[in-house]
């Protein structure tokens, strides 16, 4: 039966195939004639003739309704698990003959739900239609597909034919983000101290730094900031401006990409990086996330995307090594707190306890003593749990 329908499909994509109407109208045809043959009756040949006639017809016409079609896609804008992804699709009829009775077809993943269809009554010569349509997300991704497919039985609709173009497209959807009123996380601040550089507020403060442009001199600026080369050259004194380094808080964010995790586990971990990313953010903080596949990323968009695409990976001994855990004090999201035996206290540790190793839970809390723990748990809503204040492992001692 696979078999079957895939010759089907075959078929109506590079050729036609009969419909139900089609299909009967060619058992009739073929029962005329034989019955003609044995009958050397006349009209029966006629009607067969005529059967045949109508049948060649029905086949040659599909074919050239789907052609003078061109498809466009918009770009399609990034979205967040659980809010709907918007996709248009633009069909131009670039002849000068009606285009009518067409389905168009997205060849969406199977990830994203079921293939989205629309059918057409008529695109006029020389008219576009534009098709917009919702699909779900369930789960963040990045998603890509090449095709659309436009069908049509026009006119007489005794034959399907199918045509596809190539219309590539790349959706990403995001790790679900949850809004906070406040984060202990990220609002008790690490200890880290980044810089950057600032414009001098008033000339009386700027004395050193880079120099970031040349202005006009006004009255009260140090004549020790007076630029003696370009004021001769512009034959009016020039002042410098500086920039100075200013210490900046930095949040480091860490997400443990070993093959630790369940499914479930790593799919709040991601959604819980990506929001403290976005409070850190909403909060004008200078924050950063870390993985050991990827370099250390700042940019929105790019961490976002990189947090759609990450997955639980094995180290490949063969590919370039994985890069190494920053130095400076972190918020470590990982089931297991052993990575940060050796570092400072002033790290966090963000714990998904697996319900199988309950056993092995003491250990890792010995080797993360000291330093701050936030223990996750899948039974309860995650945004409650990182509003909440992380406590301090104690030294664990056997009883």
């Amino acid at each position: 039966m696979a078999r079957f329908a895939s010759l089907m499909q075959w078929l109506e994509t590079h050729w036609v195939v009969p419909a139900y109407g089609g299909g009967v109208l060619m058992g009739l045809a073929f029962v005329f004639f034989g019955a003609a043959t044995n009958t050397l009756s006349g009209w029966l040949y006629v009607l067969s003739g005529l059967s045949l006639a109508l049948l060649l017809l029905a086949a040659g016409l599909p074919p050239r309704y789907l052609k003078g079609i061109t498809a466009t896609r918009a770009p399609i804008r990034p979205t967040s698990a659980g809010t709907p992804l918007l996709v248009e699709i633009t069909l131009e009829n670039h002849t000068n003959q009606p285009k009518p009775l067409l389905q168009v077809r997205d060849r969406v993943p199977s990830r994203l739900g079921p293939r989205p269809e629309r059918a057409i009554a008529v695109i006029a010569p020389h008219r576009s239609y534009h098709w917009t349509y919702a699909l779900a997300t369930p789960q963040r991704g990045l998603y890509q597909w090449d095709n659309i497919a436009l069908r049509t039985g026009a006119p007489l609709g005794l034959f399907w034919c199918q045509r596809q173009q190539r219309l590539p497209a790349q959706a990403t959807v995001y790790p679900q983000v949850f809004t906070l009123s406040h984060c202990p996380l990220i609002d008790r601040g690490l200890p880290t101290q980044g810089y950057r550089w600032s414009q001098s507020q008033t000339p009386e403060n700027a004395t050193e730094g880079l120099t970031r442009s040349l202005r006009p001199y006004r009255w009260g600026d140090p004549t020790r900031l007076i630029h003696w080369r370009s004021s001769a050259r512009y034959g009016e004194l020039r002042v410098r401006e500086l920039e100075q380094l200013t210490a900046d808080q930095q949040v480091l964010l860490a997400l443990d990409t070993r093959p630790l995790w369940s499914e479930a586990d790593f799919e709040q971990a991601v959604s819980a990086i990506a929001t403290l990313y976005v409070y850190a953010l909403q909060r004008q903080l200078s924050v950063r996330v870390w993985m050991a596949h990827t370099p250390i990323l700042q940019d929105k968009h790019r961490v976002l995307t990189a947090l759609a695409a990450v997955m639980p990976t094995e180290v490949d001994r063969q590919a370039a090594p994985p890069s190494p855990m920053p130095r400076q004090p972190l918020i470590w999201l990982s089931p297991d707190g052993a990575a940060l035996a050796q570092r400072s206290s002033q790290d966090v540790w963000v714990r998904w306890p697996a319900l199988s190793s309950a056993i092995a839970a003491p250990a890792s809390a010995q080797k993360a003593s000291g330093q701050s723990v936030l223990t996750i748990r899948g039974d309860l809503p995650l945004a409650t749990q990182l509003q909440t204040t992380p406590e301090t492992a104690q030294p664990f001692s056997p009883a």
